[in-house]
C-alpha cells in the first residue's frame, strides 16, 4: 500500500516537472500582444522602429529623440506587457537629456517570432549594434530593469558602452527561480539561465546598482551580492522602502538617476577640460 502510494506522489511529481518544463514560458513571460496597426501616442517627439531578423523574426520599438542629447539609453524592460505602458518611463531619461530607445521582446507587443534565452542576446546585440549606427559608443548607456537587467548585462560584456544600470537585477535568472521553486530541480529544468553574476565579470564599464530594500519578487540581497562581487566598478544605491514596481515613485530613485546621468557625465566632462 505505502509502496502504491508513493508512486503514486511520484508520477504526480514527474508530472507536475514535466508541465514545468512545457509551459515555462506561462509563468516566466505576461506579455501584452498588439495589433500591427496599433497606434503609439506619448506627449514627446518619438518615431515607431521595426527590424526584420534574419531568421524571420520581427522586432518593433520606440525611439524617442531630443535635440542635443547627451546619449541614447538602451532600456531592455521587464518581463510583462509592452512598450504600450513602459513608454511612460521615457520621460524619466528624456527628462534629463537623453534619448530614449526601447523595444519588446518576440511575442511581445507587435514583435514577433520564437523567444529563447539565445534569440534574447541576438537581438539585443543587433539592436546595440543599430544603435551604433547613431550614436557613439560612449553615449550609449545600458539599461536593464528585472528581467531585462540580465540581457544588459550580457550585452554590456560583449560591448564599451558608457555605463550599464541594473535596476533591481536578479543575481541570476535561476537563482531568483529557485526561491520560489525551490522544490523544483530549476537548473535541469529552466530553458532561461541568464547568468548576470558571471556576465558581470567581463564588463568593463562603471555598473550602477538601483534596488529597494523591500523587494519581494527579486530579492534586495541578490542586488547586494552584485555589488559586492563588482566593488571596483560597481556603485550600489539602495531606495530606502522600495518594494519591485514602486521605484519611480521615490524621489531618490530620480536623484539617483541625475547623479548617474547628468552630474558624474558633466564632473567627467568638467576634469578632461581642466
Amino acid at each position: 500500500m505505502i509502496f502504491k502510494i508513493l508512486f503514486a506522489l511520484a508520477l504526480v511529481y514527474l508530472g507536475i516537472l514535466m508541465f514545468f518544463y512545457v509551459f515555462q514560458h506561462y509563468f516566466f513571460f505576461r506579455p501584452e500582444v498588439l495589433p500591427q496597426n496599433f497606434q503609439y501616442k506619448y506627449p514627446f517627439p518619438f518615431e515607431e522602429v521595426h527590424y526584420e531578423m534574419e531568421d524571420g523574426g520581427m522586432i518593433n520599438g520606440i525611439h524617442f529623440k531630443i535635440p542635443n542629447a547627451l546619449g541614447v539609453v538602451f532600456f531592455l524592460k521587464g518581463n510583462s506587457k509592452s512598450v504600450k505602458g513602459w513608454g511612460k518611463f521615457a520621460k524619466d531619461y528624456v527628462g534629463k537629456g537623453y534619448d530614449f530607445f526601447m523595444v519588446d521582446y518576440r511575442g511581445f507587443g507587435k514583435s514577433k517570432g520564437r523567444r529563447t534565452e539565445a534569440v534574447l542576446y541576438s537581438d539585443a546585440q543587433f539592436l546595440y549594434k543599430k544603435l551604433l549606427e547613431q550614436y557613439d559608443e560612449e553615449n550609449v548607456v545600458i539599461l536593464g530593469r528585472s528581467f531585462g537587467s540580465g540581457i544588459a548585462a550580457r550585452i554590456a560584456s560583449w560591448n564599451n558602452p558608457k555605463m550599464l544600470i541594473l535596476d533591481s537585477p536578479y543575481y541570476s535568472f535561476n537563482f531568483n527561480m529557485k526561491r520560489w521553486g525551490f522544490w523544483i530541480p530549476i537548473d535541469l529544468l529552466s530553458r532561461y539561465k541568464i547568468p548576470t553574476n558571471q556576465f558581470l565579470k567581463n564588463v568593463n564599464c562603471p555598473i550602477h546598482i538601483i534596488h529597494g530594500n523591500k523587494d519581494r519578487l527579486i530579492s534586495y540581497r541578490q542586488g547586494k551580492k552584485l555589488y559586492e562581487e563588482n566593488k571596483d566598478r560597481a556603485t550600489l544605491y539602495t531606495i530606502e522602502g522600495g518594494s519591485h514596481n514602486d521605484l519611480p515613485e521615490f524621489p531618490e530613485f530620480h536623484e539617483y538617476l541625475y547623479d548617474i546621468l547628468v552630474e558624474q557625465v558633466y564632473e567627467k566632462t568638467a576634469t578632461i577640460s581642466g
